[in-house]
């Protein structure tokens, strides 16, 4: 990235970085670090996990503060509805996240720059990025931007296996939910994710996808087919 493009950028999040290798890393897809021969730590995986705790709770708060009238079960699905990887990639490409992506040559070829997975990650980085920088303030204030138009409008055309899961398990009390990656497997460009799903310590459910969010939506739908509810 050079100066023009971090200024441009900057200007679409309303957000000066002052610390600008934070916002470049956050765009630094594993395939351009690997290219060029960083370790893990060259790429926005860990900005993505950060990112992505501050994303639910931020959206929480929203949730909480705009619509008292929800329960809190219906507070959960609504927050699942806005979070999911179809909402981010449509809010990454408005600000045309694509374009600024590191990309490796593989990844960029295959059309890496428009793959919801990959915006969806780089806008979760992203805001990991800017809390590290300006702390959490600035990521409440992009995230409201963003969100609070989707509050009553979210995204529903798609089956969100995962809150499905969620409600069911909560049914019972002392029971608890938790996803875990078993397997990263094939090229930058092409990888492939196996994901387990348990409750409590009971494996319940093997899920496979494109991405991580892909591979527990496909996990959680095979538990709940074991649990034997409707997932029609």
């Amino acid at each position: 990235m050079d100066k023009q493009q971090i200024n441009e950028l900057q200007k679409k999040i309303n957000y000066k970085f002052k610390k600008k290798e934070l916002l470049i890393k956050s765009l630094t897809h594993s395939s351009f670090a690997n290219e060029k021969n960083n370790t893990s730590s060259g790429n926005n995986e860990r900005l993505e996990f950060l990112g992505d705790s501050l994303l639910g709770m931020s959206v929480a708060l929203l949730i909480f503060n705009i619509k008292p009238e929800l329960s809190e079960g219906k507070m959960t699905k609504l927050r699942a509805e806005l979070v999911c990887e179809r909402s981010l990639a449509d809010i990454a490409a408005q600000l045309d996240l694509g374009s600024y992506i590191l990309l490796g040559k593989g990844e960029k070829t295959g059309g890496g720059q428009s793959r919801p997975s990959i915006l969806s990650d780089a806008f979760e980085a992203l805001l990991g990025a800017i809390f590290l920088d300006g702390g959490f303030k600035p990521v409440e204030k992009l995230i409201a931007a963003h969100f609070t138009p989707l509050l009553n409008n979210p995204v529903k055309n798609h089956k969100d296996y995962k809150t499905r899961l969620q409600e069911v398990v909560q049914e019972k009390r002392g029971q608890k939910l938790s996803y875990k990656i078993t397997g990263e497997q094939g090229p930058d460009h092409n990888k492939q994710f196996t994901v387990e799903v348990k409750i409590n310590d009971k494996t319940i459910g093997l899920g496979s996808g494109k991405s991580k969010k892909a591979a527990e939506q496909d996990a959680a739908k095979t538990a709940l087919s074991v649990l034997e509810v409707n997932i029609q």
